[in-house]
C-alpha cells in the first residue's frame, strides 16, 4: 500500500469530554470528533437525559445541556460502552446526585471502579451499590485523593466531580495519558481551574459555574499507532498525518528495535519500508508514557511474522491475549502463561475466518489479514467500529483489498 492517511480525533478523549459538557451552563461545540459507535451511543445517552445534541456536521458535535434534569441514564445505553462511567462524575458534579448502571465495554479482564468511588467519597458523596451505582452529595468539598493504582478513568472522573466542588482538590498518583490532559484543557476552557494534568499530581480549585466553549480534540494516539503498525507489517510507504509524534515515542522505540526507521515531522509520521522480516522484541505494557496496552494486540500481529521469539508482558489487563487464539488459526505460534505471551515468529500467515472479540483485538486481526496469504474474513466488526472511524474506507484509499460485507 502507499499514500497518505489522516488520523481522526481521539476516541478516549471524546468519550470523556462529551459527558464533561454536561457541566456547562451553555452550548459546547467540539470539533475533530471521530464518527465512531461510542460517540453515537454517548450522543444518544445525553439526548435521553434531556440534552440537545447535534451530530449533523461531520467531525463536530454540538451539545446544549441546559435542559438536562434526569440523572438516571438508561442501562441499555450504558451497557454498550465502558466510558459510560464518566456520567457518574459529570452528573455528580452538576446535580450532586447520580444514579448510573454499571458500565459495559470490551471484556479484557477485571475493570473495577473502586478508585472512582473512593474519589467521590473523599469529596463528600455517599454511595450505594445495587444493580446501579447511586451517588449522593448534598455538597461537594475539595479533598486530597490518593489513588491506590494509576487509573485513567478514576483520574478523569474525580476531575469531573471536583471542578465545581467547594475548595481545593488534590489528586495524587494520577494517570498522565494525553487524553487526561485533553479533558483538563477542555474543562479549563469552560472556566475550570485545573493545574498539573500530565503529571503525578493534579490540583483543582473549585468554581461555581462553567461556561460554554468551542474545543478541538487531539488526534487519536491509538489510531496513530495502529497505522504505524500497519505500515510496518505490510512494508508500505504510508504518510500518517494529523498526529502527535511525541505521543508515540514508546511505539516508535519498539519499531526501531524491530529494525524500522521512523521519520517524524511536526504532525506527521512515516515508517520506512523494510524488506527483511522484523526482528523479535520484548514488550511490556505500562501506563503512559510506557507502551500502551491498547497497542499490544495490533503489535502482536506484527510480531507474529518477526524473525525470532518475542515476549509480551501485559501488566494492565489480564484478559488481553484472547486474540492470539484467532492468530493461531492463521498460522501464528504463541503460548500464554498468566500475563505473558511468547510469540514464535513465522514466515507467513494464512487467511481463514476469524472473530474479533474486542476492539483492539479486532484491529490486530485486520493487521494480520493485510499480511496473510489468501482471504481473511473477520467477524465481530461491531467491536472495531466502536473505536476506528471509517477504517475500511481509509485502507481502501491506500490500496488495500478490503471490504465490508453482510454476514
Amino acid at each position: 500500500m502507499h499514500g497518505t492517511v489522516s488520523v481522526s480525533g481521539a476516541k478516549n478523549a471524546a468519550v470523556a469530554i462529551i459527558p464533561a459538557a454536561l457541566l456547562s451552563d451553555g452550548v459546547c461545540v467540539i470539533d475533530n470528533i471521530p464518527q465512531i459507535e461510542d460517540v453515537k451511543v454517548l450522543a444518544e445517552t445525553l439526548t435521553s437525559l434531556g440534552a440537545q445534541v447535534d451530530l449533523s456536521v461531520p467531525g463536530q458535535i454540538t451539545i446544549d445541556p441546559t435542559k438536562v434534569q434526569c440523572v438516571c441514564p438508561s442501562e441499555a445505553l450504558t451497557r454498550k460502552m465502558r466510558a459510560s462511567y464518566y456520567l457518574m462524575g459529570a452528573l455528580l458534579g452538576r446535580f450532586r446526585h447520580a444514579v448510573v448502571p454499571p458500565p459495559g465495554g470490551c471484556y479484557i479482564g477485571k475493570r473495577p471502579i473502586d478508585q472512582h468511588l473512593k474519589g467521590f467519597s473523599a469529596l463528600g458523596a455517599t454511595i450505594k451499590q445495587t444493580n446501579v451505582v447511586e451517588i449522593d452529595a448534598p455538597s461537594l468539598t475539595g479533598a486530597e485523593v490518593y489513588l491506590d493504582v494509576v487509573s485513567v478513568g478514576a483520574t478523569i472522573n474525580i476531575m469531573l466531580a471536583a471542578v465545581k466542588a467547594e475548595g481545593t482538590t488534590m489528586i495524587f498518583n494520577c494517570a498522565k495519558e494525553p487524553h487526561v490532559i485533553d479533558v483538563a484543557n477542555f474543562l479549563n476552557n469552560m472556566g475550570a481551574r485545573i493545574k498539573g494534568a500530565g503529571t503525578d499530581v493534579i490540583k483543582i480549585q473549585g468554581v461555581k459555574r462553567l461556561r460554554s466553549c468551542n474545543y478541538t480534540l487531539i488526534p487519536d494516539q491509538i489510531e496513530t499507532g495502529t497505522w504505524m503498525i500497519i505500515a510496518a507489517a505490510t512494508r508500505s510507504d504510508i504518510l500518517i498525518r494529523n498526529c502527535i509524534p511525541t505521543h508515540m515515542e514508546s511505539l516508535s522505540a519498539k519499531l526501531a528495535e524491530a529494525g524500522f526507521r521512523v521519520e517524524e515531522g511536526e504532525d506527521t509520521l512515516r515508517i520506512l519500508p523494510r524488506t527483511a522480516r522484523p526482528r523479535a522484541v520484548r514488550v511490556k505494557t505500562m501506563v503512559y508514557p510506557g507502551f500502551p496496552t491498547d497497542l499490544q494486540q495490533p503489535f502482536s500481529a506484527l510480531l507474529s511474522v518477526a524473525e525470532g521469539t518475542s515476549v509480551i508482558s501485559e501488566t494492565i489487563f489480564e484478559q488481553r491475549f484472547r486474540h492470539l487464539d484467532e492468530l493461531q488459526k492463521m498460522g501464528g505460534k504463541s503460548e500464554v502463561t498468566d500475563r505473558t505471551a511468547v510469540i514464535q515468529g513465522v514466515e507467513k500467515l494464512y487467511g481463514p475466518d476469524v472473530e474479533a472479540l474486542d476492539l483492539r483485538g479486532g484491529a490486530a486481526l485486520i493487521v494480520a489479514g493485510l499480511i496473510a496469504e489468501g482471504t481473511t474474513v473477520v467477524s465481530g466488526v461491531h467491536y472495531i467500529d466502536r473505536g476506528y472511524e471509517r477504517i475500511v474506507e481509509k485502507l481502501q484509499a491506500l490500496g488495500a483489498d478490503i471490504q465490508r460485507v453482510k454476514a
